[in-house]
Parts: C-alpha cells; sequence; structure tokens
C-alpha cells in the first residue's frame, strides 16, 4: 500500500502540473457540453418559410396565419411563387407553401383540397424535417377548419399520441446525456494513453520498472488517478446538464456511478493497450483519436442510427464501448433504471474491459531487456 499511495500520489502531481491534462480534463469537456448543450439541436424551430397565396380567400389566410402561428416556422407572405423559389433556390428559406388558386372551391363544395409544398433537398435531415412539420401543420388547420365547418375530417375513430420519456420532443434531451460518453472516451483513453506514453519518451517507465513495484501495483497506481479523475468529470458534467440545460434524470445515482465506473474500466484499459503498445505520444494520441474518440462519437448510436449502418459497420460497432454506454446513459437520464438495457450493456462492458487489460498485462514488459 505504501508502494502504491506514492505513486498514486505522483501520478496526481503529473496531471495538476501538465497544462494539456488540465486542458483535456477540464476546458475540453465544458466546451463539449456548452458547443452541444446551445450550438447543435436536430430540433426544428424558427426555420424561414414563404406562404404563397394564389387566390385570396378566407380559408387561405386561415391556412397562412396558421403557418404564421407556429413556432416550428419565421414565415412571410409573397405575391409570386417564382419569386419564393428563387428565395428556396438561394438558400435563404427552407420552404415554400403554395395555396392553390381553387383552395377555397374545393374546400366549399368538399373536394380534395391539395397545398404544394417546396422543400430544399440539398440536406436531407432537414428537409425530412420541413416536409413532416409542414405537413403536420396544414393537417392541424385542415381538422380545425372541418370542426368550425361542423363536419367530419375523419373517420369516428380517432388517435391520440403520447411521447413517453421525451413529450417536449427536445433533441438536447437525447444529445446532452450520451455526449458524457465522449467526455469519459476523452478522458480515460486520450490522458491515459498520453501520460503513459510520455513516461516511456522521457525514461521514467524503466525507472519505475527498476523499483520493487510489481505489475498490478504499477496498473493500479496508473488507473486510480484517472478513474478518480474521470468520476469527478462525469459527476460535474452531470450536474450541468440537468441545471444548466434542465435536462431530467429519472435513474439513481448509484447505478450512474456503478456503470460509468464499467465504461472508465474500458476506456482506461483502451489508453493503457495504446501507451504500452506506441511508447509515443504523437502515435499515442492519433491511435486514441482514430480508435477511441471518433468511433465513440460516429458509432455509438449518438449522432447517426446504428440501425440505417450498413451491416459490416453495424458489426464493427460491437467492438465500441461507446455504443453501450451511450444507450446506458440515455436510458438512466430519460427512463430510469432499466435492468433490461443495463445489465446487457454493462457485461458487454465488462468484456471489453477484461480483453484491454489482458492485452496490458501481456504486453507491459515485466523487466527491462523484456
Amino acid at each position: 500500500m505504501r508502494r502504491l499511495t506514492a505513486l498514486i500520489w505522483k501520478e496526481w502531481l503529473q496531471i495538476v502540473r501538465d497544462p494539456s491534462s488540465i486542458l483535456i480534463a477540464v476546458v475540453e469537456p465544458l466546451i463539449l457540453l456548452f458547443l452541444f448543450g446551445y450550438g447543435v439541436s436536430f430540433d426544428l424551430k424558427d426555420s424561414p418559410i414563404c406562404v404563397v397565396s394564389e387566390q385570396p380567400s378566407a380559408p387561405a389566410a386561415g391556412l397562412a396565419a396558421s403557418f404564421h402561428a407556429s413556432r416550428f416556422f419565421k414565415s412571410y407572405t409573397d405575391g409570386t411563387t417564382g419569386r419564393c423559389i428563387a428565395e428556396l433556390v438561394a438558400g435563404r428559406i427552407n420552404g415554400v407553401v403554395v395555396i392553390p388558386s381553387d383552395f377555397a372551391d374545393r374546400l366549399a363544395s368538399g373536394q380534395r383540397a391539395p397545398v404544394q409544398i417546396l422543400v430544399d433537398g440539398s440536406d436531407p435531415n432537414t428537409a425530412g424535417l420541413m416536409e413532416n412539420y409542414l405537413a403536420g401543420t396544414f393537417r392541424t388547420w385542415m381538422a380545425i377548419d372541418a370542426d368550425m365547418r361542423a363536419r367530419s375530417a375523419a373517420p369516428r375513430i380517432s388517435v391520440v399520441s403520447r411521447t413517453w420519456y421525451n413529450p417536449a420532443k427536445e433533441s438536447r434531451r437525447f444529445l446532452l446525456p450520451g455526449l458524457v460518453a465522449i467526455i469519459m472516451t476523452l478522458i480515460g483513453t486520450m490522458l491515459t494513453s498520453l501520460v503513459v506514453s510520455r513516461e516511456w519518451e522521457r525514461g521514467t517507465m524503466e525507472a519505475m520498472m527498476a523499483t520493487p513495484l510489481t505489475l498490478p501495483e504499477l496498473v493500479l497506481g496508473k488507473l486510480i488517478p484517472y478513474y478518480l479523475l474521470g468520476m469527478a468529470a462525469m459527476t460535474a458534467t452531470t450536474v450541468i446538464t440537468i441545471v444548466q440545460f434542465g435536462v431530467p434524470f429519472d435513474g439513481s445515482v448509484w447505478v450512474l456511478a456503478g456503470v460509468t465506473s464499467i465504461f472508465l474500466l474500458t476506456t482506461l484499459g483502451q489508453g493503457l493497450v495504446i501507451s504500452t503498445l506506441a511508447r509515443n505520444q504523437f502515435v499515442a494520441t492519433q491511435a486514441a483519436l482514430f480508435s477511441a474518440f471518433l468511433p465513440g462519437f460516429l458509432l455509438s448510436g449518438l449522432v447517426y442510427e446504428i440501425d440505417s449502418m450498413p451491416w459490416p459497420i453495424r458489426l464493427a460497432t460491437y467492438a465500441v464501448p461507446a455504443r453501450y454506454y451511450v444507450p446506458s446513459l440515455q436510458t438512466l437520464f430519460l427512463a430510469g433504471d432499466v435492468p433490461a438495457v443495463l445489465w446487457p450493456n454493462s457485461l458487454a462492458m465488462l468484456v471489453i474491459a477484461t480483453v484491454f487489460f489482458t492485452v496490458v498485462v501481456r504486453k507491459t514488459p515485466r523487466r527491462l531487456d523484456g
């Protein structure tokens, strides 16, 4: 314990005195958190559109007013379709709604009254959102208009939808819990790989191996400080996510700590593997970036849906620890303690951590000439 305590204290002093460690452990997580919290959103809000009414009428004016009143759009009315299309082509608006000249007559005669919706398809995600929101606004107005006219717009069977876990449908509540996994990956993998590879470069690792330190003591001495740093970062980012951004937390704090501890074992083990094999700071940085951070960001389901990926990529995601940690965090924050989600993901992360530490034990030399 005396040797282990001394090694832990030495590692802690190295963290405190190293500006790059403070940058990765403190500054980068805060930048990522506030960037995703305020700058990244999959929600549609105040999207600019143009509403064209080819023939002024009371129904056309009412439909145009429904678009003006919607919080999803920032609409203005133009007299010509050509001018609005030119604005759409120029990228100054995201959609055009054209109310045809026979709109009021068709409604009065009980016929179908179609409305043309044009969206900019250069960005498929935004185009899909625009199309759904515009069509939804139109259907809502049709139902209200039919009710006012005392006629049925649909069969007597009606569907009432209810959204669970995220009733506000805010993408922030989905993104920010998953972002904690990316922050943990940064702290666990990149910091550990950098610090240990730096010791190989400077020769201090050989100096420690010449002491009576055993291999378990050496590994624990490297892991414990960064584990504590990771848990502190998780606590800070969780508090900011809940307090500053209003994301609910319905799970147990102890379950969150347990799942995070397991995930940190995978990231710390991966960092030790990289530093043991690379032994060079530049190589370790690149390896941590391409094997941990980018896969965790792209292949964890945080940004891109895993089910929509090609099958070889889906198969590769099973080797990414963040693939199991991101849904665990999102479940803990939005749904609570769901064993059917948490147990399989935790077991998968334990298997990955076991593989990493097995490699560390086998590849770490026990002798200076090893």
